[in-house]
């Protein structure tokens, strides 16, 4: 018992310091500088501190377990007549009584020897009634001595059975105490996990298409590009989200096809819902990467309207989910045949974050760093051509990974884009 509740408590001891000190790092949304973000526990050592506060905290309660059944047991026994303590307690107020009956008695026979020397008639009489008050005196002065003694020892008796409780009682409090301050460790741990857990925002992640058009005809091919440039002064795992699709039936999603390319060759985006491909583990600061698309337009494709969404998911060793702005990018399909004349590149348009739901929180499997994909990379500062300057890392409110339900998740015509963020699976398409 005294061995599992010294490592129960010097696990509560370790755990409850830095649990509280992790929880105020993390729960901190504001802009921080980088050397500022180094000093801050990874996503990792905040795990870490959770499990091992749980580990505390199972053991403290495993500990308080044992120490019930301790404290019980011990109780259980200092109650028993033969237990040393009180048996020792038993035969002392035995012999308290007993004293207190012989000077009971005494005492009666001193009132007894007064009355008989009041009564005495004559001088003879009254010599001997007083040898016998002096007789009685002196006996009652022992037995009062000798009460006095077995009521001490009875006293004595008593604090050293009230003593043993006590001292188990203290113990128990102890290991009461240890899981109490356990939960608590635990409680602050659990909470820095989860604000770390919570998505940030960094405006500087951008992902930008490159010469896709604003109209394309119908049975041509068109290749284009998409631009990932890290203008945060984070290190992160990025993996670029892409969405392309018709303003059409799911059923009429074939008359267009996306492929992206990597070292590999050319990969098939899902038509009906978004993409995580194309990742870049370890992307530094100012470093931008090129990935290769290539849209096809089934000759009998009709003419309508369509739109592609781009954008930055990412994990860092602080957060497992950081979101960089989306863009959306609109642009017409015309009939085969048709000349779209100098329509030029389709503009990018912001998809506002009321129109964004609640995120979901991300499983450690999930945060892991991506294995990079092979794309055409170049470590250069991000300019103007990432969308805008470079961009103080903030946080804000978390922001969803988006998962479009379908076409009918996507509401046309007000502009508005009611889309979820995804969470990351498998890398490449979905």
């Amino acid at each position: 018992m005294n061995l599992r509740r010294t490592l129960a408590t010097a696990a509560v001891a370790a755990v409850t310091a830095p649990a509280v000190l992790l929880s105020a790092g993390a729960a901190s949304a504001a802009p921080k500088a980088a050397a500022q973000t180094q000093q801050k526990p990874t996503y990792a050592e905040l795990k870490k501190a959770a499990d091992d506060a749980k580990k505390a905290y199972e053991d403290a309660v495993a500990a308080e377990q044992a120490g019930r059944e301790k404290i019980d047991a011990t109780m259980a026994a200092l109650d028993e007549d033969s237990h040393p303590l009180k048996a020792a307690f038993l035969a002392a107020d035995k012999a308290a009584k007993a004293a207190a009956a012989d000077k009971t008695t005494a005492d009666q026979a001193v009132t007894d020897a007064r009355a008989a020397l009041d009564g005495a008639a004559d001088e003879a009489a009254k010599a001997k009634a007083q040898e016998a008050l002096d007789a009685a005196e002196a006996r009652a002065r022992t037995a009062a001595e000798a009460k006095t003694n077995a009521d001490a020892e009875r006293g004595t008796a008593q604090d050293a059975w009230d003593d043993a409780r006590v001292a188990a009682l203290r113990e128990w409090n102890k290991v009461r105490n240890a899981t109490a301050d356990a939960r608590k460790a635990k409680d602050a741990a659990d909470r820095a996990l989860a604000a770390a857990a919570d998505c940030v925002r960094v405006p500087g992640l951008t992902v930008l298409a490159n010469r896709l058009p604003a109209k394309a005809v119908a049975g041509t091919t068109v290749d284009f590009s998409f631009t990932v440039a890290n203008a945060t002064d984070r290190t992160l795992d990025v993996d670029p989200l892409v969405f392309f699709r018709l303003n059409s039936t799911d059923q009429e999603q074939h008359f267009m096809k996306v492929r992206w390319a990597d070292a590999s060759g050319w990969h098939d985006l899902d038509p009906n819902s978004p993409s995580h491909l194309a990742g870049v583990k370890n992307m530094k600061p100012g470093a931008r990467t090129d990935v290769k698309m290539r849209m096809t337009l089934e000759a009998d494709a009709p003419a309508i309207d369509g739109f592609a969404l781009f954008a930055g998911d990412a994990s860092d060793a602080y957060n497992p989910c950081v979101l960089g702005p989306m863009k959306r990018y609109d642009f017409t399909v015309l009939p085969a045949g048709s000349k779209p004349g100098t329509a030029g590149e389709a503009k990018p348009g912001t998809v506002d974050d009321k129109d964004r739901p609640k995120p979901k929180p991300k499983t450690a499997a999930q945060a892991a760093p991506a294995t990079s994909a092979d794309t055409t990379s170049a470590a250069q500062p991000a300019s103007a051509g990432t969308g805008g300057s470079l961009a103080t890392t903030g946080a804000s409110p978390a922001a969803s990974r988006f998962a479009l339900a379908g076409g009918g998740a996507v509401l046309l015509g007000t502009g508005a884009v009611l889309a979820v963020r995804r969470q990351r699976g498998a890398r490449g398409t979905h």
